[in-house]
């Protein structure tokens, strides 16, 4: 497993940007527009994509929220939690939601996520089905 350093978490950070259409360019306004989304502010959003260090979790959490994403997958990718002490805790019952599989399959595109949910309801056996399991 890799060792994740604040420079893995910017990367990681730019490459969900990105994809969700923020333009990163130096005069694309990404930054901005996501600080305003996220909450927090653009200079934070700009040490955080430099790779200067690490944040707060209440800046985390406000990141998750801004992409759709789970605080525990933030903090993972952060290095702030390794992912085996985070795994119990998240599901204790060894199920998981189609945007946790979503999630910890690297599907941000809202498109294939919703195609995901509906393969995932389309197998899920009905209620009290005696082959469920």
């Amino acid at each position: 497993m890799r060792r994740r350093t604040p420079q893995n978490f910017a990367s990681w950070l730019h490459d969900q940007l990105t994809a969700r259409s923020y333009s990163l360019t130096p005069r694309g306004g990404g930054q901005a527009r996501f600080a305003e989304a996220a909450g927090v502010s653009k200079a934070t959003v700009s040490r955080i994509l430099r790779g200067e260090g690490s944040t707060d979790i209440a800046v985390l959490e406000k990141i998750g929220q801004a992409l759709g994403i789970r605080l525990g997958v933030i903090l993972v990718e952060a290095g702030v939690i390794d992912p085996d002490e985070l795994g119990g805790v998240q599901r204790p019952q060894g199920h998981m939601t189609a945007d946790e599989a979503a999630d910890e399959l690297g599907i941000t595109d809202p498109t294939k996520r919703q195609v995901l949910r509906g393969v995932i309801e389309t197998l899920k056996p009905p209620p009290g089905d005696p082959t469920a399991g």
